[in-house]
């Protein structure tokens, strides 16, 4: 008799040492936790006005800079909250008319209805395209700012950042799942903007922007033109206060922490393209197990579409939330679908901490389990 998915436990070979495949909030290194713990004493609790925890949003920007590769003229900002509230101080701060979006999923979604919403900005052209592909922008003569989305998370569909070719807007990319495990030039983009509970292993409560001389000036001249912006949202307030390496109001100092120390990591093993590389063996494993599979496939069906960092995986003739709960069972987690995709499918982080062997013994576990039941 087929044994019931929540009573299932696995043999200790098919548990990965660490069971962690969300995609936001992911795994973070036991290690930087450690050196959280050994700096506690002396930064927790403190002042974020002050060196110590200044010291390490210098840390942050600088090494954000020279991770990404950034131009000359390039900034880091960062700000309170997540990319929640960046959408909503962009469209203060970086449109000035209209925007066009790329909506191909729950979160490039957003952006165009925050902007459809916005009482001082004209309607967003909005280009769909049926989920689990992406569309492409082009350039339009009454668009001064271009929104895509680097790696929807809630599909699972990444594309490659290419300025449309005559666009004389700037560039926005929403790269939240994407920034720290997928490759970008930073010349095609004017604003690189992410939170960091995703590829750079903190938490969230923190917006971070890499933005072009070009963008930097806009959000000043917006900034002066008269148009009101609360201050909390102010792009021009966070552009004064990252300068002087701290934010508007007091930020979380554990996730700043946790992200100075992972882009350091990054930094000592060789930078973005090791972290890539990290990703792109991942995903090149789950990828071919599911294309092997006789009840898994792909969701995104153009390999090059694929995500490195956030796949999903269709299932047909097994009930994939059935094999997410013997998974959590076996303390292996956050493998389910995005909860409004409504797919009969896992989701599984596949960020640079993620370690490859682990991987490997994910999909041995999803086998065992389908056995097991059915």
């Amino acid at each position: 008799m087929p044994a019931d998915p929540p009573t299932i436990r696995l043999p200790p070979g098919l548990v990965p040492a660490d069971g962690r495949f969300g995609s936001g909030p992911s795994k973070i290194r036991d290690e930087a936790v450690g050196r959280l713990a050994d700096a506690a004493h002396g930064y927790l609790g403190t002042s974020h006005r002050r060196d110590g925890v200044r010291s390490v949003v210098r840390r942050v920007r600088q090494g954000l800079a020279e991770l990404f590769v950034l131009p000359d003229g390039y900034e880091v900002l960062l700000g309170n909250g997540g990319t929640s509230a960046f959408w909503d101080a962009a469209a203060f701060g970086l449109i000035e008319h209209r925007s066009q979006h790329l909506s191909f999923g729950e979160f490039s979604a957003r952006f165009a209805g925050i902007t459809r919403d916005a009482p001082f900005l004209e309607d967003p052209e909005v280009i769909e395209s049926p989920l689990g592909t992406h569309p492409a922008a082009h350039a339009n003569p009454e668009v001064d700012a271009y929104a895509l989305t680097h790696n929807e998370t809630s599909t699972g569909v990444m594309m490659d950042l290419v300025r449309p070719d005559g666009a004389a807007g700037l560039v926005l990319v929403d790269a939240t799942s994407a920034a720290g495990g997928l490759r970008f030039d930073p010349r095609a983009v004017d604003v690189y903007y992410f939170a960091p509970q995703k590829a750079f292993g903190s938490e969230g409560g923190l917006w971070l922007a890499a933005c072009s001389p070009a963008a930097v000036e806009r959000i000043e001249r917006l900034a002066a033109s008269g148009r009101w912006q609360p201050a909390s949202l102010s792009l021009a307030v966070a552009l004064e206060n990252s300068r002087l390496d701290q934010t508007l109001n007091t930020p979380a100092l554990t996730t700043l922490f946790l992200l100075a120390d992972t882009v350091e990591w990054m930094l000592e093993h060789g930078g973005l393209e090791w972290a890539a590389t990290r990703c792109d063996a991942s995903a090149e494993l789950l990828y071919g197990w599911a294309e092997a599979s006789t009840f898994a496939t792909p969701f995104v069906a153009k390999p090059a579409e694929r995500s490195h960092v956030t796949a999903t995986i269709d299932f047909e003739g097994v009930d994939a939330a059935a094999v997410a709960t013997a998974l959590r069972a076996n303390g292996i987690l956050d493998t389910e679908p995005y909860r409004k995709l409504g797919r009969n499918q896992l989701r599984v982080g596949l960020f640079p901490a993620v370690e490859l062997d682990d991987v490997a013994v994910l999909t041995r576990a999803i086998d065992y389990i389908v056995d097991a039941w059915t």
